[in-house]
């Protein structure tokens, strides 16, 4: 009994974080392109705005450092993470001040920061989740997380488009800022168990930075693993990145595309994270990323079917309801393979170091899907995604034969 309430305790500490981090994200990316579209911007410009989450793909470069130092008082990894949701709160509330709408380079500019403090928590975040979930938790432990996130941005994303439609910005963004200070209490209230100094600490920073970093030259199989993290996601992050533009040029108003997001999408990704964690650590690492792989790929090209025969309301509605679930099922089930690869005494920076990849691939793929669905128009270009996704799924399945683990631990490592 007293097990399963600690773990019940850990899992809702780690929902409040992720969702912390997907709420301000979420608005950013998607809301923020649906208002922009509606201002007329253009598709490739709207592409571009994703590469202000630049920071998602370089704070690997600063994971080293915030392994190796933290806070005697706050805790090891709390002691970045209060400071940094206080500071995304406040920048988020400090826009609401101005009267009227925010412009476009200052929601920029807001877009920018937001990323920078947000992806910085993230490595903190990533850090206690390795430290705090055992080896049978991970499959569990991923799919929360993958939950939380998703939550956070599709209430970020859907829910604030409801509230702009019938509030404006003011509103908007004072309900981003108190919901993101709510959701700080758990982490408030935590209290981050005595941590030993890293064994390593005990060198220089260099050469710290070093066993960090360059750990993942050496360790076999790792080149294959970081091609698969560039595939596994970046056709999903193509079909997306032009999905609310594709909604609202298909006619839909603000208040549908937030409940499509919002509620739809709210369900579905909640559901897909939880059921492909809970079924990653029976199906194994490889099959579960074939299964859910395959399936997501399914989802996108039926994205590309509803464009290319002009669906109505109801079936955006499922098609969007699939995929969610869908990708919440194959994030999941990657997560737990990248969260399994981190050592005890570097977990920020292993982890960091994976994820700025999956960004970097999500973040390119996003910025250029403007240029692709202006190009190809809307139906061929999720076609493309979708061809992406299953190139991902043939790379695991002819690349990683072995039915347990995708790479192997160089002698000496956990």
């Amino acid at each position: 009994m007293k097990t399963a309430l600690k773990s019940s305790m850990k899992l809702g500490l780690l929902t409040s974080l992720y969702f912390s981090q997907g709420l301000p994200f979420g608005f950013f990316t998607q809301a923020l392109p649906v208002l922009l579209r509606k201002q007329g911007l253009s598709l490739p410009a709207i592409g571009l705005a994703h590469l202000l989450a630049l920071p998602w793909a370089l704070k690997f470069l600063w994971a080293p450092v915030m392994d190796r130092y933290g806070s005697q008082r706050l805790g090891r990894r709390r002691g970045y993470i209060l400071p940094l949701q206080f500071l995304s709160a406040a920048l988020l509330l400090g826009l609401a001040l101005p009267e009227g709408s925010a412009s476009v380079p200052t929601l920029l500019v807001a877009m920018l920061l937001v990323n920078l403090l947000a992806a910085t928590q993230d490595v903190a975040t990533d850090g206690l989740a390795v430290d705090l979930l055992e080896p049978e938790e991970l499959g569990w432990g991923n799919g929360i997380q993958v939950a939380g996130y998703r939550v956070g941005m599709i209430v970020g994303g859907g829910l604030m488009l409801l509230i702009f439609d019938a509030l404006g910005w003011r509103p908007t963004l004072v309900s981003l800022g108190v919901l993101l200070l709510v959701a700080t209490v758990p982490v408030a209230l935590f209290r981050e168990s005595p941590s030993r100094e890293p064994r390593s600490a005990e060198g220089s920073l260099g050469r710290w930075l070093r066993e960090a970093l360059l750990y993942w030259v050496r360790r076999p199989g790792a080149g294959t693993w970081f091609i698969l993290l560039v595939l596994f996601k970046a056709g999903e992050s193509l079909a997306t990145g032009m999905l609310r533009t594709f909604l609202v040029d298909a006619g839909l108003g603000l208040s549908q595309v937030g409940w499509m997001l919002g509620f739809v999408g709210f369900t579905t990704g909640l559901l897909g994270a939880l059921v492909g964690g809970a079924l990653v650590h029976r199906l194994g690492q490889r099959r579960a990323l074939l299964v859910f792989g395959t399936l997501q790929a399914g989802a996108v090209l039926l994205y590309a079917l509803a464009a290319s025969r002009g669906a109505g309301l109801a079936v955006l509605t499922l098609v969007c309801g699939v995929e969610h679930l869908t990708s919440g099922m194959a994030t999941a089930a990657l997560f737990t393979g990248m969260m399994g690869l981190c050592r005890a005494e570097h977990a920020a920076s292993d982890y960091t170091v994976q994820a700025s990849l999956v960004v970097m691939a999500t973040g390119g793929a996003a910025a250029v899907s403007g240029f692709s669905a202006q190009a190809l128009g809307y139906a061929w270009h999720f076609t493309l995604a979708a061809a992406l996704c299953g190139v991902a799924v043939a790379w695991v399945a002819f690349t990683f034969p072995a039915p347990r683990r995708l790479v192997s631990n160089p002698p000496g490592s956990p």
